[in-house]
This record gives structure tokens, C-alpha cells and sequence, in this order.
């Protein structure tokens, strides 16, 4: 049923909590894990300006999905990581769409009433726009 899965993940708790969940269900359905680490024009900037070299912004980059990718590796479940760029919520869902998963797990990010309804949350506009389930994990 969940052969396909697709983990979004920003290297926070609500992503350590989604790994969890993503690889119950790949294991449950002998599935593949493909984690995605999008990166926004706000934190490419700031990478930009606050690194030396391309070969550091790559490292930290790496560095901020390194929980998630060391429960991936303990767990045996296949899995491929991928840094994408762009708008996260969009960027998601293309990816979904590019690569046919059968799910998309993506952390809750505990946005307020009035952030979500002026921001909107990356995991509502995901299960908005996806044709796919999606299980956001608080």
C-alpha cells in the first residue's frame, strides 16, 4: 500500500518524530523512504552570507539532517536523501508528483492560529495540494 514514501524533513523535533512514523510504515509495508530537506531563498541567503564556501553551506546543510539520516540508517529501510530548493510547501509536492509516492510524512510545526492563517503551514499547503495521503505527525 505504502510501497513509495516520502519524508519531509528541517531537522527539527517535529521531523525526528515524522522519521519514526515514516519508517513504522515502510516497514509495516516493505516500502522505500525518499527524505527531502528543502531549502527556502530565505535560508539559501543566509547560507550564502554566513559561509566561507560552497563546500561549508553543502556540510551544514548535511549537518542539520544528520539525526534524521543516522534513525534512516539504524532502521535497514532503504532510503535516498535529497536537498531541494525553493518554496518548501510547492517544492514538496512536485517532488511527490515527480517521484509517484504512495504517502507523504511531514512534522506539525506548531504554528499559532494567527501564523498559520496569515503563513499558512508547509505540512497544510502539502495535504492541500498532494494527490497522495499525508500524515502530519504533531
Amino acid at each position: 500500500m505504502f510501497k513509495r514514501i516520502l519524508l519531509a524533513v528541517d531537522g527539527s523535533e517535529h521531523s525526528i518524530r515524522a522519521v519514526k512514523y515514516a519508517i513504522e510504515l515502510a516497514e509495516k509495508f516493505e516500502g522505500v523512504i525518499e527524505a527531502v530537506y528543502v531549502v527556502d531563498e530565505n535560508t539559501a541567503k543566509r547560507d550564502v552570507l554566513h559561509a566561507a564556501n560552497k563546500f561549508e553551506i553543502e556540510a551544514r546543510r548535511k549537518e542539520k539532517i544528520k539525526p534524521i539520516r543516522k534513525l534512516l540508517e539504524q532502521s535497514e529501510i532503504v532510503f535516498g536523501t535529497h536537498v531541494l530548493h525553493g518554496e518548501p510547501g510547492p517544492r514538496i509536492v512536485q517532488f511527490a508528483e515527480e517521484r509517484e509516492v504512495d504517502c507523504v510524512v511531514i512534522g506539525s510545526r506548531g504554528l499559532n492560529q494567527v501564523q498559520s492563517f496569515l503563513l499558512g503551514s508547509v505540512s497544510h499547503k502539502v495535504a492541500k495540494r498532494t494527490a497522495c495521503p499525508v500524515l502530519i505527525v504533531k
